[in-house]
């Protein structure tokens, strides 16, 4: 009963609205899994029992294993210091990475000269809300939010390229939308309720510092990075829920991850800090200008850090417990 749970849960697990889905089982422990057709000739890892293949081009078509060397399974790979650091740069002058960052360029942009527009009008007695410019903001964080597990992903199976640009459709784009907003909002409600749980009852206690609610939230940021990541390799929601999936690894891995923490934690504040067309409407062309180009750098950075993520998991996967 549980392997066909499993089994099922796997199926469930992989399969997107906007592509064909290619099932095959496990050539180790015969689980169903589920993948969709573009990751065909990708590495990949069961999450039941471990073992790394190559995906497969067609429904039920036997798995290539992929044979780790002995001391690989037991020491992590070198060199994550130099690919993070030096090696990032080669995104941005890799011909084969234009159609990626011109996706990102052209979200930026259209969220940047149009997330201020408000449509909203009264007729009569009615008012009529048409938040235009907060529904495109949402749909192009999604957009990035979906480009940025792609990133994580391909990255952590050995590819230094960025991901094609495909999001199948109409339905496949809302979809696609929907999900990667969930999956970061859900994300950071993981991490952070045990320190907002914290910080309620310090405060219910009498004791508030805005020195004690920095730290906490913090030190869920502090765990935000591992979180996504495990979303965007493992693919399930409910691995996030289990505390040794996000520890150990952290723990193991301690100084590599705090670079993986760092990277994170710039772009996050520097992505508060960023401001809009819409709040530089009466600000001459250059200081817009400038703007715009904060805003394109900011999202330069995520895909380093998010570059990071998928290292470190390449790195160091013989750290992580699935």
């Amino acid at each position: 009963m549980h392997e066909a749970y499993c089994a099922a849960k796997n199926a469930i697990r992989y399969t997107q609205y906007d592509y064909m889905t290619i099932q095959f089982n496990c050539p180790n422990c015969d689980a169903l899994i589920a993948f969709d057709s573009r990751h065909s000739g990708k590495r990949a890892k069961c999450i039941n029992c471990g073992q790394r293949f190559i995906i497969p081009s067609k429904d039920n078509e036997k798995p290539q294993k992929v044979e780790l060397k002995l001391e690989e399974k037991a020491e992590p790979l070198p060199g994550f210091y130099r690919a993070t650091l030096f090696e990032s740069r080669r995104l941005f002058v890799n011909p084969k990475n234009t159609t990626g960052l011109l996706f990102v360029i052209a979200a930026v942009c259209f969220k940047f000269f149009v997330g201020h527009v408000d449509y909203s009008f009264t007729l009569g007695q009615l008012r009529v809300q048409s938040p235009f410019g907060l529904a495109v903001t949402l749909a192009v964080w999604g957009c990035l939010f979906w480009y940025y597990v792609e990133v994580i992903y391909s990255t952590a199976f050995n590819v230094d390229e960025l991901p094609d640009i495909y999001m199948g459709g109409l339905f496949g784009f809302i979809w696609n939308i929907a999900k990667s907003l969930s999956m970061f909002v859900f994300a950071l409600i993981v991490v952070e309720l045990p320190c907002i749980t914290l910080l309620v009852i310090s405060r219910k206690l009498g004791f508030d510092s805005p020195i004690l609610t920095r730290i906490l939230v913090d030190v869920g940021l502090f765990a935000f990075p591992m979180a996504i990541l495990t979303f965007a390799v493992g693919k399930d929601f409910d691995m996030v829920l289990r505390p040794s999936y996000l520890l150990r690894p952290i723990i193991k891995a301690f100084s590599p991850y705090v670079l993986v923490v760092a990277l994170f934690i710039l772009t996050w504040e520097l992505q508060l800090k960023t401001l809009a067309y819409g709040d530089l409407i009466r600000k001459s062309t250059f200081v817009i200008g400038l703007h715009l180009s904060l805003n394109l750098g900011v999202q330069a950075l995520a895909l380093v850090a998010m570059r990071s993520m998928g290292l470190f998991y390449r790195h160091y996967s013989c750290y992580f417990p699935w």
